[in-house]
């Protein structure tokens, strides 16, 4: 082999590991966006059972006001899945496009907890909180909101508290005490202020 040939040949090697190692690169890259992309999202089980008729608490923020609006929704028996389900499909309209209250991207419940004698506890996760919009009436229609909807639907609940990430917050966004268990009949109270514009 001359020593001509034997150039060609290293530069044909050395093109090809430059090749090589960018195409690894570029796979690498694509694997990274497509993990980050499906980590920002919550994927939620497959929720077993018939539809049922709920009425979801809706908030608008440009009036001020809370809203009952009725959907169909497939909900299991077990309580405790009732209740997360709910809240759940309340928050999916909150991310829809043209939302009156939006709520950041990937906000959702972890769990839903009911805890004798009526307490539930609603576990949100950092995305919706940390997201959150700070302002004392956004942050009053975001609690509102879940409450009503959750206690209109699922009975014997008297009390609610709310963590995030399983822990107490002090305020959801600024405003909004976070370390108090709400008393169902006070929400009524609000939810029902809230159904006039601010």
């Amino acid at each position: 082999m001359t020593a001509r040939s034997l150039a060609i040949a290293v530069i044909i090697l050395v093109v090809a590991s430059l090749s090589l190692g960018g195409y690894v690169w570029h796979v690498h890259r694509t694997v990274v966006s497509a993990v980050s992309v499906s980590e920002a999202q919550p994927v939620a089980a497959p929720v077993s059972g018939p539809p049922e008729q709920v009425s979801l608490y809706v908030a608008y923020d440009s009036t001020g006001t809370l809203l009952p609006e009725t959907a169909s929704i497939p909900l299991p028996q077990d309580r405790q899945q009732r209740a997360r389900e709910l809240l759940r499909a309340l928050i999916t309209k909150y991310l829809e496009k043209n939302s009156g209250h939006t709520l950041a991207p990937g906000s959702d419940v972890r769990d839903v907890y009911m805890v004798e004698p009526g307490l539930a506890v609603v576990d949100l996760n950092s995305e919706l909180a940390n997201g959150h919009r700070s302002g004392i009436l956004v942050e009053e229609l975001t609690l509102a909101s879940l409450s009503q909807t959750l206690t209109i639907n699922v009975s014997g609940i008297t009390h609610i508290k709310f963590l995030v990430e399983g822990k107490e917050r002090e305020t959801l966004a600024g405003h909004v005490d976070l370390m108090a268990d709400y008393d169902v009949s006070e929400i009524n109270q609000m939810a029902n202020a809230l159904q006039t514009p601010q």
